[in-house]
């Protein structure tokens, strides 16, 4: 009876430490880092307390529907070197908010716009805010927070803009270590019924 017990608390031994091995590699690889653009963008009307949408957007070197990244890209978007074209979607509509597949897309990554909120809306400002899915590069889709700023467009048919983006991957909460010390619980458990 002794044997069979030790063979049976080595079998979920063995069990328990196949779970907890094989757990960390079932987790997902999200998208960690900030990138930024700059350039220019053309509005639906030349004041920006009027302004509902962005027409075109324009690269650091004017060309149309691009907008350049800047040079301060962190994490997994620091390959992505500064003036580099990114694609912009043409109309991007912030007022009302408008979900908009593809707003950017450069070196292998894709954001897609989920929600926007005008924080300032004057002549002088715009600012929003919002979140969206950034995916690619063999990453999994990972939650972005992001803002765009621009500054008085005195009539002018177009204005220098800023855009950040923020993707931190948000920690598991400690859950694979929560079934670690369950699953080392109930080997315990198993030990002491078995043995006695």
């Amino acid at each position: 009876m002794k044997s069979l017990s030790k063979t049976l608390l080595a079998v979920l031994a063995t069990g328990v430490l196949s779970c907890a091995v094989f757990s960390q590699q079932a987790q997902a690889t999200s998208i960690q880092g900030t990138i930024e653009f700059a350039g220019s963008v053309h509005f639906d009307t030349n004041s920006l307390a009027t302004a509902h949408r962005v027409v075109t957007w324009y690269d650091i070197n004017n060309n149309a529907g691009f907008s350049s990244v800047a040079p301060s890209s962190t994490g997994d978007f620091s390959g992505i070197l500064g003036g580099t074209q990114a694609t912009m979607a043409q109309p991007w509509i912030f007022n009302p908010s408008t979900p908009t597949p593809g707003l950017w897309s450069v070196g292998g990554f894709t954001f897609d716009l989920l929600t926007s909120t005008v924080v300032t809306h004057n002549v002088n400002f715009l600012t929003i805010t919002g979140s969206g899915i950034v995916s690619g590069n063999g990453f999994d889709p990972t939650d972005m927070e992001w803002s765009f700023s621009t500054q008085s467009s005195g009539g002018r048919p177009r204005v220098k803009f800023s855009f950040s983006a923020d993707a931190n991957a948000v920690p598991d909460g400690g859950t694979t270590v929560m079934l670690l010390g369950a699953a080392l619980g109930a080997l315990g458990m198993a030990r002491r019924y078995l043995i006695g």
